[in-house]
């Protein structure tokens, strides 16, 4: 993920990892970019026989993003 939030010059950052989940911190301006984008990504990590699927969460703190 850090990859593609360079290679197009984003503001956002990759906080942490905690287990399954990435945390960002993305500004308003690159939210739906990067809401749209980061599942596509995540599940083309790997070619498994059964869909791997990405959910995105945005809220101003952990809990509120679930």
């Amino acid at each position: 993920m850090k990859n593609a939030l360079d290679a197009q010059k984003l503001s956002s950052l990759l906080i942490m990892q905690v287990h399954d989940e990435l945390v960002l911190e993305v500004p308003d301006t690159e939210l739906e970019l990067v809401k749209q984008q980061l599942p596509q990504i995540m599940a083309g990590v790997a070619q498994l026989k059964v869909p791997l699927l990405a959910e995105v969460g945005a809220g101003s703190n952990w809990e509120a993003a679930h």
